[in-house]
Parts: C-alpha cells; sequence; structure tokens
C-alpha cells in the first residue's frame, strides 16, 4: 500500500454537503515507531479500522499492513469498536503500521438508532477518568439547564457552548488531560472539547457517547461526541446523535466514525507496551479523501 497512488480526490470544499445522498471514502494511514535499540514484547492495540456498519455508514473494504512478521488478532470490544491486537517478540529499529478503509455514506444524515437499554448504561451516564465532573463543569451545567430547553435542543445548546468556550490550540493539553483541566486552560484540541461536552452532558442528565474518526479537510484524526435520546417515534429505542463542539454544528456526511467509548482511553487509535530500555518515537501519516458523490435529484 502506497499512500502516493492513490487516485486524486474530490476537494471537500467543492461538495454541496446538504445535497448529498451518497458518498465513498478512502482512508489511508501509516503509523511508523523507531526505536535507538531493539525491543521485546510488542503488544500493540491499533483502533483504526471502522466497524462493518455504523447508522448508515457501511464498510466496504480494509487491509491491515505489518513491516515485520507478526501475530495479528482482531476482536470486537463491548462497544462493537473493531480493535486489532498486534503482538511481535522483538523489534530491531522500527515498525510500520498501515491501514487502507473503504467507507460508503448515505444520506441524509439521521441520527444512529440503538436499544433502549443504552439509555441508562452507566458508560453512557457516569463520569470516566477523562470526564469526571468538577466546580466549573458543574456550573455551566446549571447554567445550560436554567434555559429550560430539554432533550436535543439541550444538547446542542451544550455543543455550542463548548465551543465558544474553548479555544483550539496544539500543546496545551495532551490525551491525559481532563475535561475539568481543559475547560479550566480554556483551550484543546478537539478530543479536548469532546470531554468537556460529554462531561457536562452527562451533568445535565444526556448520557453520551465519545466518538473517533476523521474528518474530511482535516490532517489528524477528529473526535466528537453522540447524544443519546429516546426515539421519537416512542419505539423504546434511542436515537444517537453526533454533535460537533470543536466546531460548534451537527457531524454530517463528511465526517467517518471509526469508534465510540466512554472517553478518548477507549479507542485511542494507537497504543501499547514493550520491554526494554529505550523510547520510541512515533510518526503518524493520514489521507481521508472522497472517491464518490451523489447528489439527490
Amino acid at each position: 500500500m502506497e499512500l502516493t497512488t492513490q487516485p486524486e480526490p474530490i476537494r471537500p470544499n467543492q461538495v454541496d454537503w446538504k445535497r448529498v445522498r451518497r458518498c465513498t471514502f478512502v482512508v489511508h494511514q501509516r503509523f511508523t515507531y523507531e526505536y535507538p535499540a531493539p525491543i521485546r514484547d510488542l503488544r500493540h492495540r491499533l483502533v483504526v479500522i471502522p466497524p462493518a456498519t455504523f447508522g448508515e455508514q457501511r464498510r466496504t473494504s480494509h487491509q491491515l499492513e505489518v513491516s515485520q512478521p507478526a501475530e495479528v488478532i482482531t476482536n470486537t470490544d463491548a462497544f462493537a469498536n473493531t480493535v486489532v491486537e498486534v503482538r511481535v517478540p522483538v523489534v530491531e529499529r522500527a515498525i510500520e503500521f498501515e491501514v487502507c478503509v473503504g467507507i460508503e455514506r448515505r444520506g441524509p444524515p439521521a441520527p444512529r438508532l440503538l436499544a433502549g437499554s443504552w439509555l441508562d448504561d452507566p458508560r453512557v451516564t457516569s463520569p470516566s477518568e477523562r470526564t469526571s465532573p468538577d466546580r466549573d463543569l458543574a456550573r455551566a451545567a446549571r447554567e445550560l439547564a436554567g434555559h429550560g430547553a430539554l432533550g436535543l435542543e439541550l444538547a446542542e445548546l451544550a455543543n455550542a457552548w463548548v465551543h465558544r468556550s474553548m479555544a483550539y490550540g496544539f500543546g496545551a493539553t495532551d490525551v491525559h488531560t481532563t475535561a475539568g483541566q481543559a475547560l479550566a486552560g480554556g483551550r484543546g484540541v478537539c478530543q479536548d472539547y469532546a470531554h468537556v461536552m460529554i462531561a457536562i452532558c452527562r451533568l445535565l442528565g444526556l448520557p453520551a457517547l465519545y466518538v473517533s474518526g476523521h474528518l474530511l479537510g482535516e490532517g489528524g484524526t477528529h473526535a466528537w461526541v453522540e447524544v443519546l435520546l429516546p426515539a421519537a417515534d416512542g419505539s423504546g429505542r434511542a436515537e444517537a446523535w453526533p454533535l460537533d463542539p470543536t466546531h460548534g454544528r451537527r457531524a454530517g456526511m463528511s465526517y467517518v466514525t471509526v469508534a465510540v467509548g466512554r472517553d478518548y482511553g477507549d479507542v485511542a487509535p494507537a497504543s501499547g507496551s514493550y520491554r526494554a530500555t529505550c523510547r520510541g518515537s512515533l510518526s503518524a501519516r493520514k489521507r481521508a479523501f472522497l472517491t464518490e458523490v451523489a447528489y439527490v435529484d
């Protein structure tokens, strides 16, 4: 698989997204780990392949390559995410993981339907490691509750509030930063926006999931939130509404979902362990692009 041999993409800014009824994507990623000396017993976890289906999103193809012989085990976790475990006895100097995935989406965008039991699941209603509430988060939740809005209207108020209250910036946070710390600093990246919104939503009684994926036109992976609400049809099911606090909007057809969880810790794209006396370095490269777009007549 070579990143440079993919077909010329359709530019996202040339697409009338409100009229798209079907589109296809290719997501191509490469993770390269380099070490100053040999390492042993590498156990690596990759959450980079979307599930076969996710609402109206469908995985059409996928391929994973490891640069040296390895034991590769693919499982499904408790959130129905695709998780790949890679085991390598010895890495001399470097190892690469390369994945290519084809995705199809059909519109118009609609909430994902889930079993009604999700509305009471403690994984989406209770604080997690990175979304524990503090005084400032509780104050924000009380302020939003004071508007008197309910359901989706309240979730969208929270989405807009987080968007206004945070400034986007690299380096101010890391993967361990909590929602309270990110809000106190007022700066962060997409995962911080998502953690802040999830913490506030759960304080408001709105079950919420962390979403990891891709947004066309952005170089790195992206994160947003699904807020779970009772289905409007009275069926007893739940509807998962995707909201992006980083951009202050609903997540639409230009988004590709890879995995969902309580917070970033459940869905980190690449993580793992090994035995060595040295530290390694990671470089990553990604292309996510459109290959086909069909519009409503």
